[in-house]
């Protein structure tokens, strides 16, 4: 793991706003909460929200939802139905269904909506992606797959993955390629799914705590087919818990925003237990901090917050299906502010603005 530069610094803060979606007690898709969202702008010059929609027995969709704005400011919703629902086999299990924590990034070099999403199949979590050009209808592209990497002695394939988001503009890759660049987050403990498997981490990382990692795609290969994009290289761990905040676990949040100092990441940093294989972690803390990302190579943290910039501390963010969390999903920028949309408690959704605190 690259070693940041600590004198760069991260002059940025989050201002809650407040709620913007809650679930509707009447609709069944949505009887165990909103949360999580993605976001996007359609052809209609319309903000659209997507959020990740729970059934009775944690099943989740992914819906469609037009912003409503008043004076530049993110107030409420009107739903427009579901977009995507578990309808294929790597999206199902015997006992379980999802498509979960959609991240969506638009990528004007391809000229689509890149959709990154969990898939909660029969073996747990798993990566896949959905693209789209009106972000109405979305075409799977399927679950993600991770080339062999010799000298990490293990296959990233083996291991559940979540918090996965594309960057949006073209990055240098390590070979020196044009690449379209992932941040995702494997999750080594095979325990719960083969009793006494245990944390096989990759060779060379000493820390198996759940961390940030980023892999690439060869740009040149996705302008041909965009099915390339399902076809990540490169991987390497970017970030581990480092800060008080975030000493169980990190995962990126929202596509990395270009700021004047380079590609600055809000994530989520979370204390307490971590629970295994599908169980929620009551007890633990979610909280959303940032870090800032080389523009020459995004794999170097240059600078990461010191403290979290947003804890849970209303209602809504303290108590619901699992209390005490905000999980920053999704960020735009909307009449000149850059607002960021987050998950909180796992049952509703909130608007916090991201503010600079100096030059």
């Amino acid at each position: 793991m690259t070693q940041r530069n600590t004198e760069t610094a991260l002059p940025y803060a989050l201002k809650r706003v407040g709620v913007l979606m809650n679930a509707d007690p009447t609709d069944p898709l949505e009887a165990e909460g909103v949360l999580n969202p993605a976001t996007a702008w359609g052809p209609d010059g319309e903000l659209y929200l997507f959020p990740r929609m729970v059934a009775t027995g944690n099943v989740s969709r992914i819906g469609r939802a037009r912003v409503v704005i008043e004076d530049g400011v993110p107030v409420g919703v009107e739903r427009q139905g579901v977009v995507l629902s578990p309808d294929e086999g790597f999206e199902r299990g015997a006992h379980n269904a999802g498509v979960e924590d959609p991240r969506i990034t638009f990528v004007p070099d391809l000229g689509v909506h890149v959709m990154t999403y969990v898939a909660y199949g029969p073996l747990g979590p798993r990566p896949a992606l959905a693209v789209s050009t009106d972000t109405i209808s979305w075409r799977r592209l399927g679950p993600l797959h991770f080339t062999y990497q010799s000298h990490l002695s293990t296959d990233l394939n083996f291991f559940p993955n979540k918090d996965l988001v594309f960057f949006p503009e073209i990055v240098p890759g390590p070979d020196g390629r044009a690449s379209f660049a992932m941040l995702h987050r494997p999750m080594w403990d095979l325990d719960w799914l083969r009793p006494g498997e245990g944390a096989p981490a990759p060779a060379g990382v000493a820390d198996g705590r759940p961390s940030i990692w980023i892999a690439y795609v060869d740009a040149e290969a996705a302008r041909r087919d965009l099915s390339a994009l399902t076809s990540l290289r490169h991987s390497a761990p970017v970030a581990a818990p480092e800060m008080p905040f975030e000493v169980a676990k990190i995962g990126a949040g929202p596509p990395p925003l270009r700021v004047p100092e380079g590609w600055l990441l809000i994530h989520h940093g979370v204390t307490g237990p971590v629970a295994r294989g599908f169980e929620l972690s009551h007890g633990a803390v979610y909280r959303a901090g940032g870090m800032l990302l080389d523009p020459d190579n995004p794999a170097r943290v240059l600078a990461r917050s010191q403290e979290p910039w947003l804890s849970p501390e209303t209602r809504e963010e303290t108590v619901g299906t699992l209390g005490n969390v905000v999980f920053p999903t999704a960020v735009e920028r909307i009449a000149g502010t850059v607002y960021v949309f987050y998950g909180m408690a796992d049952s509703a959704i909130g608007v916090a603005a991201l503010e600079r605190t100096a030059d």
